[in-house]
Order: structure tokens, then C-alpha cells, then sequence
């Protein structure tokens, strides 16, 4: 039966989210030491089996020559280990207590899902479109039809198979939220026609609290508008672009995260660590990280009111005295971007929905005609055409729209001036901001 994932979840509505490492190590006695230290832990929590590049990509000879080799994976090479030895990794641990899930990154999954069975877990994540433009060269038709067939194996294996759309995390570091928004709830529409109904939606952590917010409200609109029938939760991961290099600053930006997800309402938590733009985390330090965002999820939620901020980074709601505190966008609240993204989002699903009945065919047609367009994705079957900026509140918006049939006023007039300069430090934006120099506090000389 399991259906670990969503119980543990749901029993824990309301006490804000539960938080879970994005952790893989290459040999089963390290991957279970891992999941060992985080299952200790006394806060709610979630385990994580992330799988290395190597299976991500169908190879599941090279990880144990690679091991046998005494060298490292970046991932647990889930399809290449024994069975057996797996399952005793999970022994003990897996369980209603302690759910796991298995992270991948493969635009075709199947290989992972027939795994997954085996070894009695239900729960994993991806997406036709989400696992396959930033991530791989396969075709998308290909990956949208090997996505129906692994959903519907999932959906007919398990009683409770959970799939977490990564559409909200699609280069969600240069993304317009409308679009992410919008993928995830596309994304959930295609696991229900291929038989699934538990399922959650996640959101990355953008450049402004405000913006993330308002993005967060709109998601849970549009998937009880479109999603109603199904059971969903949605998840929060910390800034998935360039991290801050400091301790300290990658240190504010988890605490931040946590504060955004839990005032936002998230059941789930997607926690990195201060070395993520260094090195692979070790257990320790996905330990810490975890141990971090829970303690800020306890902290009091004061309200989160326009013309107070509550943005990040460093805004404890009590004149925080941290890099960005008088940022333009602490003026603003949620208000002022939930109803443009929640447009936006809207107008993107509906206009892919009428393109075909079947939903994997709709989502082909829709990144062949431009209708769909993800911002600086090399991907061949993505236009390009759609670009990103940060404006000067710090918010995502639209560059140039492409063929996307949004409102040619949702766009700022870059064209022809976009340059790789400007990129580099849109891209380098967050990490700037929070490894800058602390503000002396107020009223200190």
C-alpha cells in the first residue's frame, strides 16, 4: 500500500512544511550512513535517494566500474546496485516514520521507475518537459512518450504512487514564475491522464519574497482550479541558480527559504547547503542545512503585510540588519504580483490545453509553435525566443516574449540590448546579494 510520502505529509498539515535534503552518495554503506543521520533527526522529515548523472542518463555499467575504481558518484546509482542491497540499505529506515523518495533526473525514467517497485518505494519526481529541456538532449516527443509510459507503470504498480512535478524549478534562477507556475500545473494534468493521483508541485526560490510569495498563491489556485480531483501538496526548494560563496550568506539564504516556504504555506521544504557552490554536500552538512531550516519553520510567522516587506535577504520582520534590507521590493506584498502571475499562469495552461486532448501531444505542439518558450534553455526543441530580466524592484520578468501569447505590455523592450554582461550578472544577482557586507545595525555609527 505505502503511500508513506503523502501521509507523512497531510498528518502534518498546518505545522508547517517538513523538510527534506536533496542528498545521494555512490555506495550503499555511505547512502544508508546518510539517510541514517537525517531519519535521527528531531524535526519532521522527509529522505532522499538522488541518483547520479550516470543513470540519469541510462548508463548502468559505468557507476560500479566507477566505484570498483575507488572514485566518488554524485548520486546513489540506484539501477546498478544490487537489489538486495539496496533494499537492506532502506531496511529500518523506509517506513510511515520516515518516507523516502527517489530524486533522478532522467528524461526517461522507466529503467528507475521498474527499480523503484521493486523495492517497494512510491514516491519520485520529474516531468515530461521538466526532465528533459534543461537536463538532456532527447527529443521532447521522446521523452513525452516515454514519461506516459513510466506514469501509467507507476500508476498501475503502486496504490499511491506520488510523482513531484519539477516544472517550478525549470531554470527557475532566470524563469518568469508565471511560466514555472504554469509547468507545474501542466505537468500534473499530464501524470492524471496516465492514471496517477498523488502528486505535488514545486516552486524554486526566485530573486524577490514578494514575487515568490504571489507565485506560490497562484500555483495553489490554478491546481485546485485544474487539479481539484487529485491529492497534491506543494513543495519549496531553496534558490536553485548560483549560491552564495560564503558561509554566511548561503547560510541567510537557507534560513530566507525557509521563512518564504513556511509563510507561504508549504507542506515541503527541498533544503541545499552552505557549500553548494563549492562542493558536493557531505552528510554533515545536509545535516546542518536540515537542521537550520527547520529551526527557522519554528520560529513565530509574524504577518506578512505590504509596506513591512518580509523580503529577503535578512528581513527577520524586526528592522533586519542584512545585506538587501532596503531593497526596492520590501515595499511590496504578495498582492502586488499574485493576480499578473495568476493571469499569466492561466492564459499559458489554458492555451496549451486547447491544442490537443491528449496533453503530452499538447506540449510538444506548444514548444514547437513557441507557445511555450523556456528563457536561456538550449534545448533544440525550445525556440529561445523568450527571454528573462531582473527589473529594478528585483523581480523576474519577461524580456522579450517570443511567441508567447501573453500581453506584448507584460514585457520590458530589450530587445538587441540583452548581452552577455547583463546575464552574467543577473545570473550572479542572489549569490551578490547575499555574500555582500553586513549593514552596520541601525542607529549604530
Amino acid at each position: 500500500m505505502s503511500g508513506y510520502l503523502d501521509r507523512f505529509v497531510a498528518d502534518r498539515a498546518g505545522a508547517g512544511p517538513v523538510v527534506q535534503p536533496r542528498m545521494g552518495f555512490g555506495t550503499v554503506a555511505t547512502m544508508r550512513s546518510g539517510l541514517a543521520r537525517v531519519a535521527a533527526l528531531d524535526c519532521p522529515v522527509v529522505g532522499t535517494l538522488t541518483l547520479d548523472s550516470y543513470t540519469r542518463v541510462g548508463d548502468y555499467t559505468t557507476p560500479l566500474q566507477r566505484l570498483a575504481a575507488g572514485e566518488e558518484l554524485n548520486g546513489y546509482p540506484i539501477v546498478s546496485h544490487p537489489i538486495e542491497r539496496t533494499a537492506a540499505l532502506l531496511a529500518g529506515l523506509y517506513g510511515p516514520g520516515f518516507p523516502v523518495q527517489v530524486r533522478h533526473g532522467t528524461a526517461l525514467p522507466l529503467g528507475v521507475f521498474r527499480r523503484l517497485v521493486e523495492l517497494g518505494l512510491d514516491a519520485t519526481e520529474g516531468g515530461p518537459v521538466s526532465y528533459c529541456l534543461p537536463y538532456s538532449r532527447v527529443p521532447l516527443r521522446q521523452a513525452v512518450r516515454a514519461w506516459a509510459v513510466s506514469c501509467r507503470f507507476l500508476a498501475d504498480h503502486t496504490e499511491r504512487g506520488h510523482i513531484e512535478s519539477f516544472g517550478g524549478c525549470l531554470l527557475g534562477q532566470l524563469c518568469p514564475p508565471s511560466l514555472l507556475v504554469a509547468m507545474g500545473v501542466l505537468e500534473g494534468c499530464f501524470f492524471r491522464q496516465h492514471g496517477l493521483r498523488h502528486m505535488s508541485f514545486s516552486y524554486a526560490q526566485g530573486t524577490s519574497a514578494a514575487q515568490d510569495r504571489g507565485a506560490l498563491r497562484a500555483l495553489r489556485t490554478l491546481a485546485a482550479t485544474y487539479l481539484g480531483d487529485v491529492t497534491w501538496h506543494v513543495v519549496l526548494y531553496t534558490y536553485m541558480g548560483l549560491f552564495p560563496r560564503t558561509p554566511d550568506g548561503a547560510e541567510l539564504l537557507i534560513r530566507d527559504s525557509a521563512r518564504l516556504a513556511r509563510d507561504a504555506g508549504c507542506e515541503r521544504m527541498i533544503v541545499k547547503t552552505v557549500s553548494e557552490a563549492w562542493q558536493i554536500p557531505s552528510i554533515a552538512e545536509n545535516v546542518a542545512a536540515l537542521r537550520l531550516a527547520a529551526a527557522e519553520i519554528e520560529r513565530p510567522s509574524p504577518a506578512v503585510d505590504a509596506g513591512t516587506g518580509g523580503d529577503y535577504p535578512g528581513d527577520d520582520h524586526s528592522g533586519g540588519d542584512y545585506p538587501g534590507d532596503d531593497h526596492p521590493d520590501d515595499d511590496c506584498s504578495d498582492d502586488d504580483y499574485f493576480e499578473e502571475i495568476l493571469d499569466e499562469a492561466r492564459t499559458l495552461v489554458d492555451a496549451v490545453l486547447d491544442l490537443a486532448p491528449d496533453i503530452g501531444d499538447a506540449l510538444v505542439a506548444a514548444f514547437a509553435s513557441g507557445l511555450l518558450d523556456v528563457p536561456y534553455c538550449l534545448h533544440a526543441d525550445n525556440a529561445g525566443a523568450a527571454t528573462c530580466v531582473i527589473d529594478d524592484r528585483g523581480a523576474l520578468r519577461w524580456g522579450a516574449l517570443g511567441r508567447l501569447p501573453l500581453p506584448r505590455a507584460t514585457a520590458a523592450d530589450i530587445s538587441g540590448r540583452l548581452g552577455s554582461d547583463r546575464l552574467y550578472t543577473m545570473l550572479e544577482h542572489v549569490a551578490n546579494r547575499y555574500d555582500s557586507r553586513l549593514i552596520p545595525p541601525r542607529g549604530n555609527s
